[in-house]
């Protein structure tokens, strides 16, 4: 039995053992036990204190026989009660219990955050990026063992429970997130929070670890917005190492540099920007945040245009692709909003 179960049993045999005695001496007592006599009675018997009787139990057998049995019980309940509180301290689970309703209160607070589930290598690369960019999330992993070696990671917020339970992604904020990035073992398993995480939230942003390329089309089928394949994404950068190492090294530096953190962000001008009717080079995005615009793709078009020239005139609805500091993009969403 855990230790946090066994203090509640044992404070739910201090309420018994209380009934037992109140109702016991009562009944056993007589008319001229009052009900406050049985509580007086049973109180001092189980504190152990004896100040002494409300009434004499020597004329009475029957209440003698039931005092040296409630004695008994008082003595097990006790020594039940203290070991089961000291193992609950000295074994840290008050420590835990306390840090975990720290951290389910951070959890109901975040807004437009992340939902990582699972904690294998594949997650351990998606948490060290979120922590760079300084991305709001929490990780749903079930293993004790994994979840220590991503606290090593950083501070993360986590729940230690099964990501494949809708109650678990609701404790997680699905409702209020961004969106999910699944990395569980098998197919099947993102696959089937793949289908409840699109039924508790429609808006969702879906994207899912898929091993076997063969389950990616029915991924995308049960909701996701984009299936990713661990297998291809390596073979494609074994080849760039080969064909086109200058550009693999480059971009490498760029992901694993810590002083400077760069990465290609995107923002969409919405309604009453600043930046609408300005051109690329009037903007003033490059002068306030140290961003480059590397491609812009304008409202309506489903096309890129890469390298865009400074005399292009940004609209309303225009996506903007950047290469930028991160800490800076709020700035930049504020100037592409506000």
């Amino acid at each position: 039995m855990k230790s946090g179960r066994r203090v509640i049993a044992a404070l739910l045999a201090f309420v018994l053992v209380l009934l037992v005695g109140v109702i016991g001496f009562k009944l056993i007592g007589g008319r001229e036990w009052t009900i406050l006599d049985s509580m007086w009675m049973t109180v001092i018997t189980l504190s152990t204190v004896g100040y002494g009787e409300p009434h004499d139990a020597g004329a009475n057998p029957g209440l003698r026989v039931f005092t040296v049995v409630f004695n008994l019980v008082c003595l097990g309940t006790i020594a039940f009660a203290i070991t089961s509180i000291t193992a609950f301290i000295v074994e840290g689970q008050l420590k835990d219990y306390l840090g975990r309703r720290r951290m389910d209160k951070k959890i109901t607070r975040l807004r437009n955050h992340f939902i990582v589930c699972g904690g294998d290598e594949t997650a351990q690369t998606i948490i060290q990026e979120l922590l760079l960019t300084k991305r709001p999330f929490v990780v749903i992993e079930p293993s004790a063992e994994k979840i220590a070696r991503l606290e090593e990671l950083g501070e993360i917020l986590y729940i230690r429970d099964d990501p494949t339970e809708d109650a678990v992604l609701e404790r997680a904020g699905l409702g209020r997130a961004r969106g999910i990035l699944l990395s569980l073992p098998t197919d099947e398993d993102n696959l089937f929070v793949t289908l409840s995480a699109r039924n508790l939230n429609p808006r969702l942003r879906i994207v899912a670890k898929g091993i076997d390329l063969k389950s990616h089309l029915k991924m995308k089928k049960a909701g996701a917005d984009v299936v990713i394949s661990p297998t291809y994404i390596g073979g494609m950068r074994m080849v760039s190492e080969m064909v086109r190492p200058a550009v693999a090294t480059f971009l490498d530096m760029m992901l694993r540099e810590r002083k400077q953190v760069l990465r290609v962000e995107e923002v969409t001008v919405g309604e009453g920007s600043e930046l609408i009717g300005s051109t690329v080079a009037k903007s003033g995005i490059g002068e306030k945040t140290g961003a480059l615009v590397v491609a812009m793709r304008q409202a309506g078009r489903p096309d890129y245009m890469f390298n865009p020239a400074k005399t292009t005139v940004i609209a309303q609805g225009d996506v903007l692709i950047l290469i930028a500091d991160p800490a800076m993009l709020k700035d930049i969403r504020k100037m592409a909003t506000d």
